[in-house]
């Protein structure tokens, strides 16, 4: 199709790269607490490069395996996020049908999909967020004439302040519809 009628974006989800390297540090590090821990329950040494045996249980190895227990569980979760790709999806901004399609995939059940349709004339605009700082956020938003603002680019690592205002700009174009916020 002809790409001066309709704009496609992916949007990735869970499926970085930094959530494969968090899950793995978890995971190994849970294994060495947890291991810790059972080494000073049952007085053997589960880990052959430390001398954890020598640990009470009580204090001590109640609470390496509480803590290998909460790492190894957080490194599941993670697991399953990235199988299941939350998150993920796509924006088709199509001018030939005057709609804008913005899916994204969530946790399985019943509303695993999220599907949302608005028609060209119920766009009011594309408004840019910007906050800098510790925790900085630069989000492009569909603002729609019932006062909604869904964020249209992806949860990542914040994009370069021209390279944000240029797709900004480029969309609101697209759309024919004003930018705010900058």
């Amino acid at each position: 199709m002809d790409e001066k009628l309709i704009r496609y974006e992916t949007i990735l989800g869970t499926k970085r790269i930094s959530n494969f390297c968090w899950t793995l540090i978890l995971f190994i590090g849970g294994l060495g607490f947890l291991f810790s821990g059972l080494s000073s329950y049952f007085n053997i040494n589960l880990l052959p490069f430390t001398n954890s045996n020598e640990l009470l249980f009580i204090p001590q190895g109640i609470i390496m395996s509480f803590y290998g227990s909460a790492a190894l569980t957080m490194s599941f979760f993670i697991f399953l996020t990235i199988i299941w790709d939350v998150g993920g999806g796509y924006n088709e901004f199509n001018k030939v049908e005057k709609l804008v399609k913005i899916v994204r995939k969530g946790f399985p059940g019943k509303n695993r999909t999220i599907f949302l349709v608005y028609p060209f004339n119920n766009v009011r605009s594309i408004k840019l967020s910007l906050n800098d700082g510790l925790n900085p956020k630069r989000i492009i938003l569909l603002c729609t004439k019932d006062q909604r603002e869904i964020p249209l680019n992806q949860i990542e690592q914040p994009l370069a302040l021209t390279e944000i205002e240029e797709k900004a700009f480029e969309l609101a174009s697209f759309l024919e519809v004003k930018l705010e916020g900058l």
